[in-house]
């Protein structure tokens, strides 16, 4: 198989590291003109992807901000062989997958929208690694759900990235649960770290700390284009959460334990709930 990867960042790099050793042949494009020499140098890619070579590609990765994306879709549209297929890697879907199937209808090819959930902290196709993905959840958006033969093409071309579960949605329910497994997360991690109090945590922090701020370290460029593309599901969780947050903070304010304690069981019950975690927490 011939596959194209544009963008060899963290994700785009791992994906065609893990093509490469996979032997498939990796055709890889970036604006990076530096990413891109890396890249042929270290033989995470065969060659370069262009408007001529990518008519020999069976698949395509987009690896890109939601925005570029959606323009390299419009520009390679005409030059994509037909029947091939084309991912996009975004981390939003309502925009891409909208451009994509239009695209795919028009010129003949198969648009899926595809998320990988896996990532660092890190940016940069020199943190990319061809396990990035193994064993990692991957939600694919494809243009209709009663197609077995479709779905199970997708879960070839995909296999040599090693994905641990496959979950299938529409574009606007992967839009809605990601503003609460990730972008909330990033913004809470991100607000969190401007703390006075975190210039002087050394030697009172442990493993809590860290889970809170590992993502604070994140490409600001990157997320602030996710945040506004998503942002009316966004909105919505940084409301309920400050609207939380508030109840805790007037249970400190009025001194009411009983309160306080409650709403701490409750955030308790739910994550055992929702984890399947019986175990008691001291």
């Amino acid at each position: 198989m011939t596959v194209g990867i544009v963008g060899l960042g963290l994700i785009g790099g791992s994906a065609a590291r893990a093509y490469k050793s996979a032997s498939h042949r990796v055709l890889g494009a970036d604006t990076d003109k530096g990413t891109l020499g890396y890249a042929l140098l270290s033989d995470i890619i065969d060659e370069e992807l262009t408007r001529e070579s990518i008519s020999s590609c069976d698949a395509v990765f987009i690896a890109l901000y939601p925005k570029a994306a959606e323009k390299f879709l419009t520009d390679f549209a005409p030059f994509v062989k037909k029947d091939a297929f084309v991912l996009d890697l975004c981390g939003t879907k309502r925009g891409i997958c909208q451009k994509g199937f239009s695209l795919a209808e028009e010129y003949g090819f198969n648009f899926v929208g595809a998320h990988p959930m896996a990532g660092t902290q890190f940016s940069g196709i020199k943190y990319s690694r061809k396990d990035l993905f193994r064993g990692a959840p991957m939600v694919i958006v494809p243009p209709v759900f009663d197609d077995i033969s479709l779905l199970e093409k997708i879960k070839d071309i995909i296999a040599p990235m090693g994905f641990g579960s496959i979950s299938v949605t529409t574009a606007e329910k992967h839009d809605e649960m990601i503003a609460f497994t990730s972008q909330l997360a990033h913004v809470v991690s991100n607000a969190y770290i401007k703390s006075e109090t975190a210039k002087n945590h050394g030697g009172f922090s442990a493993g809590s700390y860290k889970d809170m701020t590992r993502v604070a370290w994140l490409n600001e460029n990157m997320w602030t284009e996710l945040f506004t593309e998503n942002s009316d599901n966004l909105i919505k969780e940084l409301d309920f959460i400050i609207n939380s947050l508030s109840e805790y903070k007037s249970a400190l304010e009025n001194n009411d334990s009983e309160t306080l304690c409650r709403l701490l069981k409750d955030g308790r019950l739910m994550k055992e709930a929702i984890d399947g975690n019986s175990q008691k927490k001291g």
